[in-house]
């Protein structure tokens, strides 16, 4: 039926009310006024007497009029009307639209000193993906009121294209010991026997080098992505950098499904399938998160599978500045495991699952949103440990605000701490270098760190690498030149080669200066520039 066939039947209703009235015994109360509105509904308008107080619901229902869906009447139902009002039904419909849109690709042009300067090389061809869009159209009385997006997913992912540029410096070739692998621009690549030997080993370029370290045997890079959430700050991946694809999928990599590790990612010693973690829960307030101070260990399978081996440490409060973290440490041969924080270094017992303090130090006030805390090595036999103490007993004054640091050796089951170098400076983040056997049969090994150049500023990015040997004697400085710039510390400023570059000399240091990787001969002072594009951030050499 018509609406206005609904409009008809209520003025006849409306007439037979009032002409029924008119009839009947003598009114007790005079009848009603009527009044006069205008209606718009379904594009008609129409002229309307109703009995003053009338509601605009009286008025819907009498008519037999219904709202669906988001329908609408103006005014509202609970209006009273007055003469001359106007009233609308408004018939709202909605409708859905979708179309599917082109995703580019992004071309990714990575350096590479193995190509001529300007030349290019393609390593991965980009393709374009697909996007589905739905759009919501909302008409009111057949008129588009508002037209936005109202869903999307990804059909297709994009394949970024990437290129390889030439950036070749020119830098004589060096023969090198086992596998160089190092972190830059996001992607991992390795130096295998020879500087000119270098290759892409993993190139999905969001490496964030929390995490990069390579196994005992140099067949596994065990490391962290970017995360691509505000919940996830990084993932945990490994990579068989002898398997490993160039390119930006994830073949011939495993994903450990761990998140978040900030402070300590590591092989078990002589195993290329367990890895040991800590992690953290993302914040939004500074630094960003809040450590859980916890050890995980975890083993995979070539096909993927991962699953988790032992809860070494569960999550814990870990002491004063806690929530900045704990690092960890395995002696060479896994004789035992070291933790570290900003307050103390000690052993972690792995059958307890308990820790034994070694050594007490006095928190760095920073004043800032960061914990200091010192870096720790081991000797290659595992009998002492190697740290920064701050501001030692017999520091006067505020004990916190001490800026004095030294560089001290801890024995491992007997003795007490020992101060071999004074005043190194807060990151001085000592490396112990391979044993060599003496002609006597002692082991003997050397110990690198880096020693400020302002010891009383040691807050300051200008250090330079010391060597002592592992008594604390013959102290002497290797690297830079004195004419030449600091170094800026990092707490993977550098690492010991695997073993000699020539027969019958001694292992040498791979190092980070100015985003470049150097080689330096400890013993006859003699570096070598190996790479030249400024943007190494992490080294790994096995």
């Amino acid at each position: 039926m018509r609406l206005y066939h609904y409009f008809f039947a209520l003025l006849i209703i409306v007439g037979l009310a009032l002409g029924s009235a008119a009839c009947s015994s003598p009114q007790i109360t005079p009848p009603r006024e009527s009044i006069d509105v205008q209606a718009y509904v379904d594009g008609e308008e129409y002229e309307i007497h109703i009995p003053a107080g009338s509601t605009v619901q009286n008025v819907m229902d009498a008519a037999g009029l219904k709202l669906e869906g988001k329908d609408r009447v103006e005014p509202t139902s609970s209006t009273v009307l007055e003469k001359g009002m106007t009233v609308r039904v408004i018939r709202v419909k909605e409708v859905f639209e979708t179309e599917q849109i082109v995703i580019p690709f992004r071309a990714t042009r990575l350096p590479n000193e193995n190509l001529p300067e300007g030349e290019e090389q393609l390593v991965q061809e980009g393709k374009n993906g697909l996007k589905e869009i739905t759009y919501l159209r909302v008409l009111e009385n057949g008129e588009e009121v508002s037209y936005e997006e109202f869903s999307s997913r990804v059909i297709q992912e994009s394949v970024d294209e990437i290129s390889l540029v030439g950036s070749q410096s020119y830098l004589s070739p060096i023969n090198l010991p086992g596998r160089l692998v190092y972190l830059s621009d996001g992607n991992a690549w390795m130096m295998e026997d020879s500087t000119a030997n270098r290759r892409l080993i993993v190139a999905t370029g969001d490496l964030d080098g929390r995490v990069f370290a390579l196994s005992d045997d140099g067949e596994w890079l065990l490391f962290t992505r970017q995360g691509d959430s505000d919940d996830v700050i990084n993932t945990l991946w490994a990579a068989h950098v002898g398997a490993a694809q160039i390119g930006g999928d994830e073949e011939g990599m495993i994903d450990f499904e761990i998140e978040n590790v900030i402070h300590f990612g590591a092989w078990l010693p002589g195993s290329n399938r367990e890895a040991a973690y800590s992690t953290v829960e993302p914040r939004s307030s500074p630094p960003g998160w809040q450590a859980n101070n916890n050890l995980q260990i975890r083993e995979f399978d070539t096909n993927g599978w991962t699953h988790l081996v032992d809860d070494v440490l569960d999550t814990n409060y870990g002491g004063v500045y806690g929530w900045w973290g704990t690092d960890f440490a395995y002696a060479p041969q896994g004789e035992f495991l070291a933790y570290v924080g900003p307050d103390q270094v000690g052993l972690v017992d792995m059958e307890t699952k308990e820790k034994q303090t070694l050594l007490d130090i006095t928190p760095y006030q920073t004043r800032g949103d960061w914990a200091w805390m010192p870096g720790i090595a081991i000797s290659p036999n595992g009998d002492v440990i190697y740290t920064v103490d701050h501001a030692p007993p017999e520091v006067v004054g505020d004990a916190e605000k001490s800026p004095i640091f030294d560089l001290v050796v801890i024995p491992v089951g007997v003795g007490a701490p020992i101060h071999l170098v004074p005043e190194v400076g807060m990151f001085a983040y000592p490396k112990t270098s391979p044993g060599q056997v003496l002609a006597s049969g002692e082991e003997a090994y050397q110990i690198a760190y880096l020693q400020a150049n302002f010891p009383k500023q040691s807050d300051k990015p200008s250090y330079r690498v010391a060597i002592i040997d592992r008594d604390g004697s013959n102290q002497r400085l290797v690297f830079p030149p004195l004419e030449a710039p600091g170094l800026e510390p990092q707490r993977n400023w550098g690492v010991w080669s695997p073993g000699a570059m020539e027969a019958g000399s001694g292992p040498v240091l791979a190092l980070i200066y100015q985003g470049n990787i150097w080689i330096v001969d400890v013993a006859s002072g003699e570096s070598w520039q190996i790479t030249g594009d400024g943007r190494v951030q992490r080294l790994g050499w096995e």
